[in-house]
């Protein structure tokens, strides 16, 4: 496994004048209103975030997507992280904006930071820090997060310690905050692959601070078989999101409406994996809208919108959910008919099927108990590790595609 890692990692390293930009590490965000226990108000963020591809150029991109006014960043840095909220020494790198070291993010707008030298390899820890300094939001503009993060972030005492070595964390959250991606440089051939779902994809229940989630275990093996395609992994699921309506404030906008931004204009990605429906299904109970037909035309609106753009796409079947608060005979009614499609319908560039995966084979419409982590909804540790594990590597392309 060492021997493809470094591999990989002098690879990426070579630089040439065909090296891109490349996703090593990406989230999607929602709409959260300015309440909770931070303040957000002179105090400064450190905030975890878990590498796929290494590289020696690295640029950070805050958003404030959700934002209705501007956002300001008083201080901004980069530094491989050691443990907790320790920073490796002499790593850390100030990140700056057209050459300085403060920026204002207009409303809507996300923003990327100057690129850094910076030896990155893969599968590693980064801190990045962000100063928010006293009014950096107005108190009624939206907050652009990611809920769950299943990662620590640590705030600070009053005061800017962007990169500081004496930063003391005052609290800690579960979130991420005005983050949307980090980017390295890498060889042309080097793609990204865009996971795109719902809490299952987003590693609900799995052990924080472990990086679990089944995007994560996949991550490790690519990185780890030589020969394997290369790929740098964005996670773009968002727990509780749906194909075509919303739900709870933090589970986001309607997958149809976020495709474009957090899957097709990802920087170098040319492959999409789509696990989404599941909530649409549950939260419908009896109700027979949305049916199986919509889901499925959903699902082909998507297949679309890749293909249009040069994606590769691969479909997911809907894992089993018998037990959980919203079952009902009707919805695995729908859920089978879905993976039915799925599975036959020939749509998909490949299919992937975790419902074969984890499901009980004396009664298929429940998790296999070994991996349900106790709400008969999301796997556990267990259940995300035989799903990563589960995926052949052959359905990623060997050659990338270019999207236009």
């Amino acid at each position: 496994m060492l021997r493809g890692i470094v591999f990989f990692l002098a690879f990426a390293l070579s630089g040439s004048a065909a090296d891109h930009w490349v996703g090593t590490w990406g989230t999607a965000v929602v709409q959260r209103p300015q309440q909770g226990p931070l303040n957000l108000n002179n105090e400064t963020l450190r905030q975890i975030v878990h590498t796929s591809i290494g590289g020696s150029r690295v640029r950070v991109v805050f958003t404030n997507q959700f934002g209705t006014a501007p956002l300001t960043i008083g201080a901004a840095s980069l530094a491989l992280r050691d443990k907790e909220s320790a920073l490796v020494p002499n790593s850390t790198r100030p990140l700056m904006f057209g050459g300085q070291a403060s920026v204002t993010i207009p409303a809507g707008a996300i923003m990327l930071s100057d690129p850094v030298t910076q030896t990155v390899a893969p599968m590693t820890d980064l801190a990045i820090d962000v100063y928010l300094p006293a009014e950096m939001l107005a108190p009624a503009s939206p907050m652009s997060v990611h809920p769950g993060a299943f990662q620590t972030t640590y705030v600070s005492q009053a005061g800017n310690f962007a990169g500081s070595a004496d930063f003391t964390a005052a609290s800690t959250a579960t979130s991420w905050y005005f983050l949307s991606r980090v980017e390295v440089q890498a060889p042309e051939r080097v793609g990204a692959l865009v996971f795109f779902g719902d809490s299952i994809t987003d590693g609900t229940r799995s052990t924080p601070n472990t990086n679990s989630r089944w995007p994560d275990q996949l991550a490790r093996r690519l990185l780890a078989k030589p020969g394997s395609a290369a790929f740098g992994i964005i996670n773009a699921a968002i727990a509780g999101n749906r194909l075509m309506s919303e739900g709870a404030l933090n589970s986001g906008i309607n997958a149809l409406a976020r495709f474009d931004r957090d899957v097709l204009a990802q920087p170098g990605a040319t492959e999409v994996i789509v696990m989404e429906g599941i909530n649409d299904i549950g939260n419908a109970r009896q109700n027979p809208i949305p049916g199986a037909t919509d889901l499925i035309a959903a699902q082909e609106q998507m297949i679309e919108r890749a293909h249009a753009r040069g994606f590769k796409i691969i479909g997911v079947t809907l894992t089993p959910f018998e037990g959980a608060a919203y079952f009902t005979p009707e919805g695995e009614a729908k859920r089978q008919a879905v993976n039915e499609w799925i599975r036959g319908g020939k749509a998909f560039d490949a299919v992937i099927d975790f419902d074969e995966a984890t499901r009980d084979p004396e009664h298929p419409a429940r998790f296999l108990p070994l991996y349900d982590s106790g709400d008969h909804l999301h796997p556990n540790d267990a259940g995300y590790e035989r799903m990563g594990k589960f995926v052949d590597l052959k359905v990623f392309s060997s050659k990338q595609k270019t999207a236009p």
